[in-house]
């Protein structure tokens, strides 16, 4: 079995307030994590390294400057299982139309995304859509949530975890 902690949205403006969040999560909610996918809006890229030593993969989000080794969208190999990663672009309606296209032809198993700040856990066929909401800026969804994606011989779910 395989977990992996999922955040975007960060939105963070200093390396402490980083670290504090990375710190608050590895004790709590990606206590048992395996790697983090971030699906953007980092503002600060060492955040990354606050996991450490956990690998880390990000995606670039439209808050984010262009970094080396931070692409706009990836897709990531976990365990036998293809997760894409994509932060996304305009407004909340059609957002996921929008991701998918970018996906168009790809196998993948699992659809990171972010930009909305509204958590999504959802089947489309055999494609789970995953968006984990925001940890810091919660805008109109309920309550500031990460998520975790566990990977099993009964394939990929994943849980959305509210922080307050």
């Amino acid at each position: 079995m395989m977990k992996i902690g999922i955040i975007s949205d960060t939105h963070l403006t200093s390396l402490d307030e980083a670290s504090d969040l990375a710190l608050f999560l590895m004790a709590g909610p990606f206590a048992d994590v395996d790697a983090v996918l971030h699906a953007g809006d980092m503002v600060i890229p060492e955040l990354l390294h606050c996991f450490h030593p956990l690998p880390c993969y990000a995606v670039q989000g439209n808050m984010d400057g262009a970094v080396a080794g931070i692409p706009q969208k990836r897709v990531i190999g976990f365990a036998g299982k293809r997760i894409g990663l994509i932060h996304g672009w305009g407004p909340r309606s059609g957002l996921e139309k929008r991701i998918l296209r970018e996906f168009s032809g790809k196998q993948i198993d699992c659809l990171v995304y972010g930009h909305s700040h509204y958590p999504v856990c959802k089947q489309q066929g055999e494609l789970l859509l995953f968006n984990p909401g925001s940890p810091v800026d919660r805008r109109s969804a309920p309550s500031h949530t990460v998520g975790i994606l566990t990977i099993d011989n009964d394939g990929i779910r994943g849980e959305i975890v509210e922080l307050d």
